[in-house]
């Protein structure tokens, strides 16, 4: 029997999903057995030598979790496999569990310029790689498009900063699109807010990242947020290890978490657009993108002639009305791939797509693959 211990606290959505997929891979695969140090192990008097003399003990096959001790060098004193979860920076000499953090800042940038936000600002842990690099990710696109670009990064007590972190909150302007390096400091970020009386998402919209469903709900307002594939890295964490165990292969390798989708809430539901007309038109879309939505209907929302409503839409979004309804029906064709298992024509239904034939074309056109393509590279697999 294979055994692995993790050193892994369980006490967030991110822990929990990366063992459910290591789990699913151990049952199919195995068996495998488990033991679990949570990560306060390690901050007792000798602490992590008290770890490594305990895997020895035990005769682990494998470490997966998170080590800080680099001085400590765990091959050669256990001569088996370790993957070790990002903190302060990757690995050079275990495997990585790690993410395309650039890649989730990137998005939660494009997302807000969708919205047409001109003022951006990003919340996070200085010295710490996946937070580091979410704040480059977007810092990249926002400068690429010409907004200003504000940051506040703090140490590991965020909670010390508040004071702090209230008046750069109050100085921000506003409207601003903050993107927090997770959901735990978009919470901070949430309940200062509340403090502070600076409305959400009406001065500040808020996205976070991970879709920790319990904290992003705990706020009030509840938070967008990024989702990982994060039970997909555990499967695949499993599959590797399993390999490098039967000795398939030998040296580190890295598992790579993408950012998938925005499980959208309400502290993101704000669009800076000043145009009331253009503003309704929005709002109107996304409330009936689902049903038999027309032109005719979009137009009959404003009381000002077809052309004039066209040429105003055209020069705020930059796009027709046509296409921004295709765009948004896609996102939703694109949400519903990954998070049900319905068929491709019930989707495209759901989407308010009611002409099927042209559906894969479309959603080429806007996502760069068909809609099979899509859910099998994007849905968690093995």
């Amino acid at each position: 029997m294979i055994r692995i211990l993790l050193l892994v606290d369980c006490a967030n959505d991110f822990d929990r999903n990366l063992l459910r997929g290591i789990v699913r891979y151990s049952r199919e695969n195995g068996p495998w057995l488990f033991y679990r140090l949570p990560s306060y192990y390690r901050s007792i008097e000798n602490g992590e030598r008290s770890i490594l003399e305990w895997a020895k003990a035990w005769k682990a096959d494998a470490i997966i979790g998170q080590w800080n001790d680099d001085a400590m060098d765990l091959l050669k004193e256990l001569n088996i496999p370790v993957v070790l979860q990002n903190y302060r920076h990757r690995s050079t000499t275990y495997s990585n569990l790690t993410g395309d953090y650039e890649g989730t800042g990137l998005m939660a940038a494009r997302f807000f310029a969708e919205r047409l936000f001109r003022n951006f600002a990003f919340f996070g842990v200085k010295g710490v790689v996946w937070s580091d690099e979410r704040c480059k990710g977007y810092r990249s696109e926002v400068e690429r498009i010409g907004g200003t670009f504000h940051a506040f990064e703090t140490g590991k007590d965020s909670e010390k900063n508040r004071e702090v972190l209230g008046r750069w909150l109050r100085e921000l302007p506003k409207p601003v699109a903050l993107f927090c390096c997770d959901d735990a400091h978009a919470l901070i970020i949430s309940e200062i807010c509340k403090m502070e009386n600076i409305p959400i998402p009406e001065d500040v919209s808020l996205l976070g990242v991970d879709n920790d469903e319990l904290i992003c709900n705990i706020s009030d307002p509840p938070i967008s947020s990024i989702e990982l594939e994060v039970e997909k890295g555990g499967y695949a964490v499993g599959k590797l290890l399993h390999r490098q165990i039967r000795k398939e292969f030998v040296g580190p390798f890295n598992v790579v978490i993408n950012p998938i989708r925005i499980e959208l809430r309400q502290s993101t539901e704000k669009h800076n657009i000043e145009d009331p007309y253009v503003l309704r038109i929005v709002k109107y879309i996304e409330r009936h993108i689902a049903a038999d939505l027309t032109i005719d209907a979009i137009i009959g929302q404003i009381p000002l002639s077809r052309r004039n409503i066209e040429l105003k839409f055209k020069r705020v979004m930059n796009t027709s009305i046509y296409q921004y309804v295709l765009k948004c029906r896609v996102k939703r064709f694109a949400n519903l791939l990954l998070t049900t298992d319905l068929p491709l024509a019930e989707i495209a239904g759901e989407a308010g797509f009611r002409d099927c034939n042209n559906i894969s074309r479309i959603f080429k056109k806007f996502m760069g693959c068909s809609p099979i393509e899509y859910r099998q590279r994007r849905s968690a697999g093995k």
